[in-house]
C-alpha cells in the first residue's frame, strides 16, 4: 500500500504536473480557456470549438476573433480586468466564433489577469462556458411567465386573445396573430375537429411589424385556410408545425396573405398552432420570426403547445362567459320597460348602460290620482340567475305599487320577498352553486303626486336621488337610508316627503354613477340645465364619466315634474247630504260632455261616481271632495275624512244594498282605496274608447 502522506517529487511538480493540467484544460476540458496578451491577442485556445477556429484565431485581437452583440463593452471589460487585476465572474455575453455556423450563442465569462514571478503583466485568461441552452431555457420560462400573468385575468375574448400576443412579441416572435373561429367569438359551441375548409376564422389580435406598416391590410380581418398550407394541416390534425421560411416555398402561392407577411418582416421561421380543447376548434396561432431570430426548435414547439393549452382554455371560459352574458342581457331587456310610458304630469327618461352586472332595472308606474311611482334598482351579480332575481323584483314592486302602500311600506313588504327568495335559495342542495351565492340589492321608490307637488321616497340600501330645481341648483335631499334587500338587518324604513317645484328634475341612479360625494356632484353638474331634452341630460351624464367607463354597467332615470293640465282635471267640494249624489251626476254629466266623450262613457261614470258619493255621504265623514282627471283613461277619486274603507261583497237576491261596489267593479277598469293623513280617496279607472 502507497504512502498518501509520501512528498511529491519536485521534478515531477514543476514539470510533469504542469505539462498534464495544461494538456486536460486545453485538450479536454468542457470550459473554453483562451489565454490574451497585454494587447488583448490570443495567445493560446482551447480545442473546444475546434482546432481550425483555434488556429485561425491565433493572434488576433479578442473581439475581432469573435462576432460579439457589444464588442465595444467586452473590449472594455477585458481592459479593465488587465489594468486592475480585479477578476470578472460569470459575465454573460453573446456572440460566435468567427467562422462558427449557426446564429449568436450565449457564453458565461470569468477573467483573471496572468501575473509573472515578478509582478509583471503577462495577459489575461478567460474561462468561457456555452450556456446557450441553459439560456433558452431560461428564456422560454420567462415567457411561460409572462403568458400566464397576461392571459387567463379576463373574462373577455379580445383582452386573453391580446394578451397572448403580447406576451410572445417581442422574443418569443417577431409577429403573431390570434386567429378565433368565428362562430366562437358569438359565444356559439366551437366545432369539432377537424376544422372544414369553409369554417371562417376571424382575426382577434396581432401584434409585431411595426416598422413594416400597413398591418390591418397585411392580415384580413377573416378568412379562410387555403388548403395544402401549414394553416390547414394544423386544423386537420390538431397538431403544432414550425417550418422554415425561404423564397422558394411553395405553398405561399395558395397564400397570399402569409406572403405579404413573409416579405414585409423577411421572415425566416413560421409556428403554427392550433387552439384546442377536448378536440374541439376555438382557433389558431401563428407565430413568425425574422433576421436576428433563432428559428423555431422543438423546444420552442413544446412551449407553445403549453400556451395554446392555457390560451384556449381561457378562451373558451371567455366564451361561455359571453354566452351566459348576452342571454342574462336578453333576459334583463325582455324584462324592462320595452318604452317610455307617457305621463299626464311627469316626464321620463332613461338610459341603461350595460355591463358585467346585469341586475339594474328601473321603472315608471302610473298610480291613481295622476301620481306616478319611480323605481330604480339594482341586483349585484351577473349571469343569468341574476336577471331573473331583477325580474322577480320587479314584479314584486308593480304588484305592491297597484296597492296604494307608502313607499316605505312597499320597501319592507319588498324586502319580506326578498327574505323568501334568499331563503329559497338557501334550502338548494348544497352541490348547487347557487347554494353558496349570497344575494344582494338595494331599491329606491318614490311617488311623486302633481296635486300636492311632493315626492315622497323611502329607500334601501340605494343612493338617495338627486334634485335639480328649475333655476339649475341642487338643494340638499335628505332622504334616511334603509337596510339593502337580502340584508340581515331588519331595521324599519323610513319615508321623507320632498317639496319638489314644478319644472324639476329628479335623478334616480345606481350605485356605480353615485359611487361617492364627487361623483354625485359631477352628475348634478352634468343635470344643471333643467330646461334641456331630457334624454340629452342623460347623455350628459354619461359623457362626464370617467374615461375607463362603468365596467358594471348602470342605471339613470329622470324625471321632469310638472301639473296636470287645469282643462284636464274638475274638482268640487260637496256637502255632506242626502242629495249630493244627485247634484254630483250632474257636474260630472256636464264635465264629460265638455270632454266630448261618448254617451256609454258618461252614463257609466254617472253610475259610478253616484255609488261612490252615496257611499261617503253613507259611511264617510265630511269635508267630501269630488275629482275627475282625463288622462289616457278617466279617473273618478271621491275624498272623505273617515279612514274606514268600504268592502266589495256579493249582495243575496232578497238584500236591498250591497251592490254598489259591486256594481263600480264592473264598470271600471281599475278601483282601489289609497290612503292619506286626510283619510281616505276611492277612486276608478275607465277606459276611453278610441274615437277613431
Amino acid at each position: 500500500m502507497s504512502d498518501a502522506g509520501a512528498p511529491v517529487p519536485a521534478s515531477m511538480e514543476d514539470d510533469g504536473l504542469d505539462a498534464a493540467l495544461l494538456d486536460r484544460l486545453f485538450n479536454q476540458s468542457v470550459v473554453g480557456l483562451h489565454v490574451l496578451d497585454p494587447q488583448l491577442r490570443l495567445v493560446r485556445i482551447s480545442t473546444l470549438h475546434g482546432s481550425d477556429r483555434a488556429e485561425q484565431a491565433l493572434g488576433r485581437h479578442f473581439t475581432d476573433a469573435y462576432h460579439l452583440d457589444r464588442p465595444d463593452s467586452t473590449g472594455e471589460l477585458l481592459q479593465r480586468v488587465l489594468d486592475t487585476g480585479v477578476p470578472v465572474h460569470d459575465r454573460l455575453v453573446h456572440g460566435r466564433a468567427e467562422g462558427a455556423p449557426g446564429p449568436s450563442r450565449s457564453f458565461l465569462v470569468t477573467v483573471y489577469r496572468l501575473n509573472g514571478k515578478q509582478g509583471e503583466v503577462l495577459g489575461l485568461l478567460a474561462a468561457v462556458v456555452d450556456v446557450t441552452e441553459r439560456e433558452k431555457a431560461r428564456t422560454r420560462a420567462i415567457y411561460r411567465a409572462r403568458l400566464l400573468r397576461s392571459v387567463g385575468r379576463s373574462l373577455d375574448m379580445a383582452a386573453t386573445c391580446q394578451g397572448l400576443v403580447e406576451a410572445v412579441v417581442p422574443g418569443f416572435a417577431d409577429f403573431a396573430v390570434v386567429e378565433v373561429v368565428d362562430d366562437v367569438l358569438r359565444g356559439a359551441d366551437p366545432p369539432m375537429g377537424p376544422l372544414r375548409a369553409e369554417v371562417p376564422l376571424r382575426r382577434a389580435a396581432l401584434r409585431g411589424l411595426q416598422d413594416a406598416g400597413g398591418r390591418d391590410r397585411l392580415v384580413s380581418d377573416t378568412r379562410r385556410l387555403p388548403a395544402r398550407t401549414p394553416f390547414a394541416l394544423a386544423m386537420s390534425d390538431l397538431q403544432p408545425r414550425h417550418v422554415a421560411l425561404d423564397a422558394d416555398t411553395p405553398w405561399l402561392a395558395a397564400d397570399p396573405q402569409t406572403a405579404r407577411v413573409i416579405r414585409a418582416l423577411d421572415a425566416h421561421s413560421l409556428m403554427v398552432v392550433p387552439l384546442t380543447l377536448h378536440g374541439m376548434v376555438l382557433g389558431l396561432v401563428s407565430l413568425y420570426r425574422g433576421p436576428g431570430s433563432e428559428p423555431y426548435d422543438e423546444n420552442d414547439t413544446t412551449l407553445a403547445q403549453t400556451a395554446a393549452v392555457h390560451v384556449a382554455l381561457s378562451i373558451d371560459n371567455a366564451r361561455r362567459y359571453e354566452r351566459d352574458h348576452v342571454i342574462a342581457s336578453t333576459v334583463q331587456r325582455r324584462l324592462l320597460p320595452q318604452g317610455e310610458s307617457a305621463r299626464i304630469a311627469v316626464d321620463t327618461a332613461h338610459v341603461l348602460l350595460p355591463g358585467r352586472n346585469i341586475g339594474c332595472w328601473f321603472d315608471t308606474i302610473g298610480l291613481s290620482g295622476a301620481r306616478t311611482a319611480l323605481v330604480v334598482g339594482n341586483v349585484e351579480g351577473h349571469g343569468l340567475q341574476t336577471a331573473i332575481t331583477m325580474g322577480q323584483l320587479r314584479t314584486v314592486i308593480q304588484a305592491l305599487a297597484g296597492l296604494d302602500l307608502e313607499p316605505a311600506e312597499v320597501l319592507a313588504r319588498l324586502n319580506d320577498s326578498a327574505d323568501r327568495l334568499a331563503a329559497e335559495r338557501a334550502a338548494l342542495p348544497a352541490g348547487d352553486k347557487l347554494h353558496r351565492e349570497s344575494m344582494k340589492a338595494s331599491c329606491v321608490y318614490a311617488v311623486y303626486d302633481p296635486f300636492s307637488r311632493t315626492c315622497t321616497v323611502a329607500r334601501a340600501g340605494h343612493p338617495a336621488p338627486i334634485v335639480i330645481a328649475p333655476d339649475g341648483s341642487a338643494p340638499a335631499v335628505d332622504v334616511p337610508e334603509g337596510p339593502a334587500l337580502f340584508a340581515p338587518d331588519s331595521a324599519p324604513f323610513a319615508t321623507a316627503v320632498l317639496e319638489i317645484d314644478e319644472g324639476s328634475i329628479l335623478a334616480f341612479a345606481t350605485g356605480a354613477l353615485l359611487p361617492d360625494d364627487e361623483s354625485a356632484a359631477q352628475v348634478r353638474r352634468a343635470l344643471a340645465r333643467p330646461d334641456r331634452d331630457l334624454q340629452k341630460l342623460c347623455d350628459g351624464v354619461v359623457y362626464s364619466q370617467p374615461n375607463e367607463g362603468l365596467p358594471d354597467g348602470a342605471a339613470l332615470l329622470l324625471a321632469r315634474t310638472g301639473r296636470v293640465p287645469p282643462d284636464r282635471v274638475a274638482t268640487w267640494e260637496l256637502v255632506h247630504e242626502r242629495t249630493t249624489p244627485a247634484v254630483a251626476r250632474t257636474l260630472v254629466r256636464d264635465r264629460l260632455e265638455g270632454w266630448n266623450l261618448d254617451y256609454e262613457t258618461v252614463q257609466a261614470t254617472e253610475l259610478i261616481v253616484s255609488e261612490l258619493v252615496t257611499n261617503a255621504v253613507r259611511y264617510g265623514t265630511p269635508p267630501l271632495q269630488l275629482r275627475l282627471i282625463l288622462d289616457r283613461s278617466l279617473t273618478c277619486e271621491v275624498h272623505d275624512s273617515s279612514p274606514v274603507a268600504p268592502h266589495l261583497r256579493h249582495a243575496r237576491t232578497v238584500d236591498e244594498g250591497g251592490r254598489g261596489l259591486f256594481i263600480v267593479s264592473q264598470l271600471a277598469t281599475h278601483w282601489g282605496t289609497r290612503y292619506d293623513r286626510h283619510g281616505k280617496a276611492l277612486w276608478t279607472e275607465q277606459e276611453i274608447p278610441d274615437p277613431g
